[in-house]
């Protein structure tokens, strides 16, 4: 395939490639909070705090895997890095640039270089347009392409991803939940993005077909050196994709490390239950079930200290009062966890 077949080809230009192994995305400290209104006249009477201090970064061309339970500010984060939500504090840095300082004109030009997949392949479609003009329609926002050339680079978009060029004529009703993904990717790819926020891409489809999704992610990342922020809750699906795993609960992210390393050791409790509910494929092997007492508590008024100290089996008194600090155990390997800041550390 050369590049002028294809709309989205992989950038080459010296900038690209020093990116590649450096920090392309850093969240800073992130905090979202909602508030929660009561009355007829809206008084205010809380916040939910959806993101409570979040930090990481995002090397060029890797993917990052964000896991953790119903609520734990997942997808809050995505859409706060591409500003889809506006933060309560904190800083998103894109190339060095804080995007939360720029005006609309400067984020009406950044939003080509980050783009959205999003989780439901029906509701992210408009049945309205032809799957040729839901590709199309960022060509003609960012005014890349008209006419015959927009037709050129839509027919080769859906090549890419696996459909044909005819499929343009076609309503989004007309397709399986697998093909609407592909619409929904190819459409994220139109602009050339840099990073793509994968908002669990494959949750909605039927298992036979969330590999080939996966599959042909992977191989668009290595064609045009995507950096993916893929948000998912099988830990299964993230370890098969991820370059690395953030582990987020109730607002917090209490573990990071490379792929390999956090399903090999994981430190943090939470992560050791959620680990431990991997299927095996393989019936005679039994592994212990780490089973988690109680619900998650409210993010309305979160615990005092370690939030997961309510349902944590290693609980201490110093983790009812201070919060643990997100450190580096050695290796890039990061956790907030007393016990394992101190030296501890539980088997899984």
């Amino acid at each position: 395939m050369t590049p002028d077949a294809i709309c989205a080809k992989k950038q080459t230009t010296s900038i690209d490639e020093a990116l590649a192994n450096d920090v392309l995305l850093e969240v800073r400290d992130i905090k979202k909070y909602f508030p929660v209104v009561k009355g007829v006249f809206s008084r205010v009477v809380g916040h939910v705090k959806a993101l409570d201090g979040v930090s990481f970064s995002v090397r060029g061309g890797e993917t990052l895997g964000l896991v953790g339970e119903s609520g734990c500010g997942k997808t809050t984060t995505g859409r706060v890095i591409l500003r889809l939500v506006e933060p309560t504090a904190g800083e998103v840095l894109f190339k060095g640039k804080n995007i939360l300082r720029m005006d609309q004109e400067e984020m009406r030009r950044l939003r080509g270089e980050m783009q959205v997949v999003f989780q439901d392949p029906y509701a992210s479609l408009n049945p309205r347009l032809t799957v040729g003009d839901i590709v199309g329609e960022p060509l003609d926002i960012h005014g890349v392409a008209r006419g015959a050339e927009k037709k050129k680079r839509v027919d080769a978009l859906l090549e890419v991803v696996g459909l044909s060029s005819y499929h343009a004529q076609r309503y989004p009703h007309e397709f399986s939940g697998g093909q609407r993904q592909r619409i929904g990717i190819a459409r994220a790819l139109a602009l050339n993005p840099k990073l793509v926020v994968c908002d669990e891409p494959v949750s909605a489809l039927d298992v036979s077909i969330q590999s080939q999704i996966l599959n042909l992610l992977k191989d668009l990342q290595r064609e045009f050196n995507l950096t993916y922020i893929f948000i998912a809750h099988g830990l299964a699906v993230v370890k098969y994709v991820s370059d690395r795993v953030g582990v987020m609960y109730l607002g917090k992210m209490v573990e990071l490390a490379d792929s390999a390393e956090i399903y090999r050791r994981p430190l943090h409790p939470y992560t050791q239950a959620l680990m431990s509910a991997i299927p095996t494929p393989d019936p005679e092997v039994r592994k212990e079930r780490v089973i988690l007492q109680g619900d998650v508590p409210s993010p309305i008024d979160p615990p005092k200290g370690c939030r997961f100290h309510t349902r944590c089996g290693y609980v201490q008194p110093v983790c009812r009062e201070a919060e643990p600090k997100f450190i580096d155990t050695g290796g890039g390997h990061f956790v907030a966890c007393h016990w394992q800041n101190v030296g501890f550390h539980h088997s899984a």
